[in-house]
């Protein structure tokens, strides 16, 4: 497991009460300490106890790769070069790696797994993406979640499934990497919209709109990059969207509704503990659009607000004309 983080901590507490033995690699030094200390992580779902027979903190990322067969990525996108950096490029080689990463690399405008397979040249066989309609706050009381592994090849899929699946995690296996991926990351977009507009004040209504568009928004994105058959409407699409969209756990909301509210961006990411990943990528799908030209008015909504300094309250004034 790569990263200290909610998601991080939450996947790390299914795989290793299912039985699991997982090396979790923590940047935090003083981190690790109180893991060994206490069995809690000090920072994320402190109440969740930890077994040490089963788990072994650590700030040695090579010996937590090396000694590992699976390795889940579950660090900000933002951070993922930053984190592999001291890997070598062999390191995988012989790894199945899963990302529970809801972003995309910034600068390089692409998806974590495409990064993963070029950085460290491995079979796209290797790779999958965890994904749906699970909070991570959820996760540490027990409430019934529902996970979809996406990833070409269904036995590795399947096989993660296997890990994954208890008394309260549901878990499904999916071909679509690269279309689970990029809606993972534009729901957050979205979410971040509804948050500034609630921050606004827009009410229930006027939400309801918005991520109703927004669903045809990612269908027309993800069909401009990869025209393949998918059902949006399965939990690991919309399920994924609604939860992010409406959740009082949702960073990503929360974050837009401090900027509705006048926040600016930088005080705004001050006060939060934890990184809204729709911050990042809102600039990456529209850099990407750039070239594919599709209409994407709340995309380009939160664009304008987040990186050209545009009113809150003017933008959506522009945008509500646009929905339908």
């Amino acid at each position: 497991m790569i990263g200290g983080g909610s998601w991080a901590t939450a996947l790390t507490k299914i795989l290793s009460e299912n039985g699991a033995q997982v090396g979790w690699w923590l940047r935090s030094k003083d981190d690790v300490q109180h893991l060994l200390r206490t069995r809690h992580n000090p920072r994320y779902l402190s109440s969740v106890a930890f077994d040490l027979n089963r788990v072994f903190p650590s700030t040695d990322l090579k010996e937590v790769v090396e000694d590992a067969d699976w390795l889940v990525l579950a660090v900000p996108a933002a951070f993922v070069q930053g984190a592999l950096d001291k890997l070598d490029r062999d390191a995988l080689r012989d790894k199945r790696v899963i990302s529970a990463i809801k972003g995309m690399i910034p600068g390089k405008n692409v998806l974590v797994t495409d990064y993963v397979a070029e950085r460290f040249r491995l079979d796209v066989e290797q790779l999958g993406v965890v994904a749906g309609p699970c909070h991570a706050e959820e996760v540490a009381l027990e409430k019934q979640s529902y996970l979809t592994i996406g990833g070409p090849d269904l036995e590795l899929a399947e096989d993660f499934c296997q890990l994954l699946r208890n008394r309260y995690v549901k878990a499904h296996p999916a071909a679509d990497l690269d279309g689970i991926e990029y809606c993972a990351v534009m729901k957050n977009i979205i979410a971040l919209t509804c948050g500034i507009a609630h921050g606004l004040g827009y009410g229930d209504n006027f939400q309801a709109v918005l991520v109703s568009n927004a669903v045809q928004e990612i269908r027309r994105f993800l069909y401009a990059l990869s025209p393949n058959q998918r059902d949006l409407s399965a939990s690991a699409y919309l399920g994924d969207l609604l939860v992010t969209a409406y959740s009082q756990f949702s960073r990503n909301r929360t974050f837009g509704n401090m900027v509705g509210r006048g926040y600016s961006v930088k005080s705004a990411q001050m006060e939060m503990n934890m990184v809204a990943e729709g911050y990042y990528a809102v600039k990456s799908i529209y850099e990407l659009n750039k070239k594919l030209k599709v209409s994407m008015p709340i995309t380009n909504a939160a664009y304008h607000i987040l990186y050209e300094k545009i009113s809150p309250a003017v933008e959506l004034e522009i945008l509500k004309e646009k929905l339908k």
